[in-house]
């Protein structure tokens, strides 16, 4: 079995932390899109440059070749002219050949003889050895310049580049160069004769080649004194930045007496100052808002003690009321029971606004022992049946034989279930009420399922503000004050966990309840959706 590779991890892993910074800096970002600007500038003006050297070394090269080779034809010409008629054509053809050679050898270029040429067409006669410079290929004139030059036709001189090879033994590479012919007239035989100069390019390629080397090195030095510079000129203003960066989040994270270092009187002082303002501005505002949070807690926390002794009162009251309504006549009954009921609804008000003020200052604690969520559903499903059997509910309660634990507080969890059992006996319209368990390696997770009105696009986030209710004009079955899933999310929430809600107009509503393992452990997925099974095969009620 062929073990996994590992190594595509190692080469995206470079180009992962290369395209982080580049998204996260844009000090790199400027300095890398400076350098590669100039280095495409740097690159046209070196390219620019060399090539004007280049062209001005060439042209200089051919025009001081072709004036050799003028003059050196022009003087062998005149010497073989002005020979006596004692020289015939086996002595003054070594003699030109001598002539030619020791002069091309002392002004550094290398010549080459071909002739006798036909006079009308025909192949060209060999050269003899003697007949070039020693060492020298012949293949160095190229062909399109004989065809030229040794043409019956050919006037003046004729030239082109080549590339001037040598034999092997010299021991002498390959050098660009220019090669120049004409054509002589040789008076002892009446025959023409084609003379090839044949000038090197040493020195222009050796000059071409260090001219490159410099601009190379020069561009890359420019290149990297360019980097330095933009990171030193970015830096002075990215600096201001980062600290502006690292003063917001210290504000966020509710240090709000942190602020910038103003230096100076230029832009980036300015927008120092100004950030400043604002800080102090936010605190002020934020100091407000935190005063005037803490007084209405006060004020919520003071009138609910101070409500529970004249209620205490009421309550004794009413308690004699309610056990001798029997001895009344049936309208003062009736008042002693609506009496007591709304005395219960506000005992329980002013406990869930107790409740709320705690959450809100902080104060609420845990009290965490290991639960069995399948058993505490059963017990609030039996606790809240009565309530249900008024409507035609019926409580079903789903839950593994093995049962789901977890580490919280058995008061909170109770009372998170007991409000979702009751808001959905609430809305059951007649129907059954589901309750499902379930757990994972993560935790656990409970859903409270009904199939009454549903709620509206948008209701499964508002479901959780306090005091709101869907229908204001729908009687509460429980009894309920408007806080139960408000408090209900606090609770979860103080568990690390998630209450969530779905519902469709017409097709039900489901809330899920998820708790870790072990409170304050993270969970990543829940164990039962949070959209029911159910909700895309049951038909949607008008």
């Amino acid at each position: 079995m062929t073990a996994p590779s590992t190594t595509a991890p190692t080469r995206t892993g470079p180009l992962r932390r290369v395209t982080a910074a580049w998204r996260r800096s844009i000090q790199l970002r400027v300095v890398l899109s400076t350098v590669v600007l100039s280095a495409l500038v740097v690159s046209l003006v070196g390219w620019a440059l060399l090539r004007q050297i280049t062209g001005g070394l060439v042209d200089d090269r051919v025009e001081v070749a072709l004036e050799e080779a003028a003059r050196s034809s022009s003087g062998v010409q005149e010497s073989l002219t002005a020979a006596t008629a004692e020289f015939d054509a086996s002595t003054q053809l070594p003699a030109l050949v001598s002539t030619i050679v020791s002069r091309a050898g002392a002004q550094g270029y290398e010549v080459v003889l071909v002739g006798p040429l036909p006079e009308a067409g025909g192949a060209t006669s060999p050269a003899s050895g003697e007949r070039f410079t020693p060492g020298l290929d012949l293949r160095s004139v190229p062909t399109r310049l004989e065809a030229v030059v040794e043409s019956p036709e050919s006037s003046g001189s004729s030239w082109t580049f080549s590339t001037l090879s040598y034999d092997a033994d010299t021991g002498r590479p390959p050098v660009p160069g220019v090669v120049v012919g004409t054509q002589l007239r040789l008076p002892a035989d009446g025959g023409n004769y084609a003379l090839y100069h044949l000038f090197p390019m040493s020195a222009e390629r050796a000059t071409i080649g260090l001219v490159q080397r410099a601009l190379l090195t020069s561009g890359a030095l420019l290149l990297v004194l360019v980097a330095a510079l933009t990171w030193l000129v970015t830096r002075q203003v990215v600096t201001p930045v980062r600290w502006a960066r690292r003063t917001a989040e210290r504000l966020a994270a509710g240090r709000l007496e942190e602020r910038m270092q103003v230096r100076g009187e230029d832009d980036l002082a300015r927008l120092a100052t100004s950030f400043n303002q604002m800080a102090a501005g936010l605190q002020t505002q934020i100091q407000a808002l935190e005063d005037m949070s803490a007084a209405q807690r006060r004020f919520v926390s003071d009138v609910s003690h101070e409500l529970r002794t004249p209620l205490t009162t009421v309550r004794m009251a009413s308690d004699v009321l309610h056990d001798a309504r029997d001895r009344f006549d049936p309208a003062l009954a009736r008042s002693a029971e609506l009496l007591q009921h709304e005395l219960d609804r506000f005992e329980l008000l002013l406990t869930d606004l107790l409740e709320i003020s705690r959450f809100d200052a902080g104060a609420a604690a845990l009290h965490l022992e290991d639960v069995e969520l399948g058993e505490l559903a059963r017990s609030v499903a039996r606790s809240v049946q009565p309530l249900a059997d008024r409507t035609g509910a019926r409580i079903e309660v789903r839950a593994p034989a093995g049962g789901c634990f977890v580490e919280a507080d058995p008061r909170r969890i109770e009372r998170i279930i007991r409000n979702l059992v009751s808001n959905a006996v609430d809305h059951a319209d007649s129907s059954d009420v589901v309750v499902r368990v379930s757990c994972n390696a993560e935790g656990s997770a409970l859903t409270v399922r009904d199939h009454g009105v549903g709620l509206r696009p948008g209701d499964e986030v508002r479901v959780f503000n306090r005091f709101w209710r869907a229908d204001p004009a729908r009687a509460r079955t429980s009894g309920g004050t408007g806080l139960g899933l408000s408090i209900a999310l606090e609770d979860a929430h103080l568990h690390s966990g998630w209450l969530q809600a779905w519902g469709a107009p017409g097709g039900g509503a489901q809330f899920r309840l998820t708790l870790p393992r072990r409170a304050g452990e993270r969970i990543t997925v829940s164990p039962l959706p949070l959209v029911p099974e159910d909700a895309a095969r049951e038909p949607v009620r008008a």
